[in-house]
């Protein structure tokens, strides 16, 4: 469920028209529910501790949406957070969430990113390789204390919504094999600078299917059970996220209720403490983009062009997954749907948003919402062609804010410095 809906006959955001945000802060801007974020987090927390699963840590993955105003709505439910860089251990402080709900993953972590991870006091490291461990323990050492870490594994099992977001087969850089992590954990059981607290999986994202998963948490119970048996103590067991979002034109993903029931199907009799790391099912329908249609271009042949303000920059999945938006007018005009090609206006073929979409009619001026946009949509946006980066604004009932500004061109400018010889 989220909070766009028609109010009057235009579509609203909570209590707000988004007319009204689209006059006071301009176009292209993304526009997020409070009350949508709310609900998707205490839906899936409900869910999971429903099942009868033992005290969940629900880290959101701050990648999908890093706004401050974001982690600061989850974090006051209880959210923790699930961090790729230095930068987003900072956002989750700055936020407010404790150093204790903080799970730091990645593949490539630096050793200044593991240092400051140390002294923030991270939940745990999710380390992926023997390399990456090796550095983790000796960083630790250096600083006189012992890492709580996680052994990241691939568990060799096929899902995701696209093969740029699978993580979870052998082929993909993510993790390491079965064997190696029980190597590993009786490695780090001994090191110094080390303490060995669970294992980490996750096998993709915008996963529509249980039975993946659930093949992957099987395994991942084993290789639990064999850690214990080896005299070895394993109190968390962190299962990534991935669980799918409705993009209107794909199938019903399983809800998070089935999804918890699963977990504790697979779990059952298992005493370990579970982690989760959400983003998209919290975030993606949470938030939309809002654009003014430039002007429609007809050309002899037949072809139609809606073309935007906003870009591929603004927006870049379409681009770089083919992924599907459903496109929606804001004051809809009366009148049959026909086929546009809808894009941009950055200096690329690939500034398309859809091709051949059936939509009503438009007219220049006129407002558009790119609905599901809430994830992965300003945390992937960039300045190409310079371009500002489009303002957030969040809604909260029928009050909103800007909680990002779009920067001014002076701005922009002034980040960069002539060399001395120019």
């Amino acid at each position: 469920m989220n909070h766009f809906e028609p109010r009057d006959g235009e579509l609203a955001c909570e209590d707000v028209p988004l007319r009204r945000i689209a006059e006071a802060v301009g176009t292209p801007v993304y526009v997020y529910s409070s009350a949508t974020l709310e609900r998707h987090f205490t839906v899936l927390r409900d869910a999971l501790t429903g099942a009868g699963l033992k005290d969940p840590l629900i880290a959101y993955a701050v990648k999908a949406n890093p706004n401050l105003a974001v982690l600061r709505t989850l974090g006051a439910l209880g959210a923790g957070a699930d961090t790729v860089s230095e930068g987003e251990v900072r956002r989750a402080l700055a936020a407010g969430i404790p150093a204790e709900r903080i799970v730091f993953s990645g593949v490539g972590k630096t050793a200044a990113e593991i240092a400051f991870a140390l002294d923030a006091g991270v939940a745990e490291i999710n380390v992926e390789s023997e390399p990456e461990m090796r550095l983790v323990d000796r960083i630790a050492a250096e600083r006189g204390v012992r890492a709580q870490i996680a052994i990241r594994v691939n568990p060799d099992v096929a899902a995701g919504g696209h093969a740029k977001i699978a993580t979870g087969k052998s082929e993909n850089k993510f993790g390491v094999s079965f064997s190696e992590a029980e190597r590993l954990y009786a490695q780090a059981s001994n090191a110094v600078g080390l303490k060995p607290v669970g294992v980490a999986c996750h096998i993709g994202s915008q996963i529509t299917d249980l039975a993946p998963m659930a093949e992957a948490f099987g395994k991942m119970r084993g290789l639990v059970e064999r850690l214990r048996a080896e005299g070895l103590s394993v109190e968390r067991l962190d299962l990534g996220g991935g669980l799918g979002v409705p993009y209107f034109n794909q199938p019903t993903p399983p809800s998070p209720a089935d999804y918890a029931a699963m977990i504790g199907r697979v779990m059952q009799g298992l005493d370990i403490q579970l982690a989760f790391e959400p983003g998209r099912v919290i975030a993606a329908n949470a938030g939309v983009l809002l654009a003014r249609v430039l002007h429609v271009h007809e050309r002899p042949e037949g072809r139609r062009f809606l073309v935007l303000d906003a870009a591929m920059n603004d927006l870049l999945r379409p681009a770089m997954y083919d992924a599907w938006h459903d496109i929606r007018p804001v004051a809809p005009r009366a009148g049959e749907a026909g086929p546009y090609d809808v894009v941009g206006p950055v200096c690329e073929t690939g500034d398309t948003f859809a091709r051949d979409r059936a939509l009503p009619p438009f007219e220049a001026g006129d407002l558009v919402a790119f609905m599901s946009a809430g994830a992965y949509g300003a945390s992937m946006a960039s300045e190409y062609n310079s371009r500002p980066l489009a303002p957030e604004v969040l809604v909260k009932g029928d009050r909103y804010a800007v909680v990002r500004a779009r920067p001014t061109y002076e701005e922009m400018l002034a980040r960069e410095a002539a060399a001395p010889w120019l």
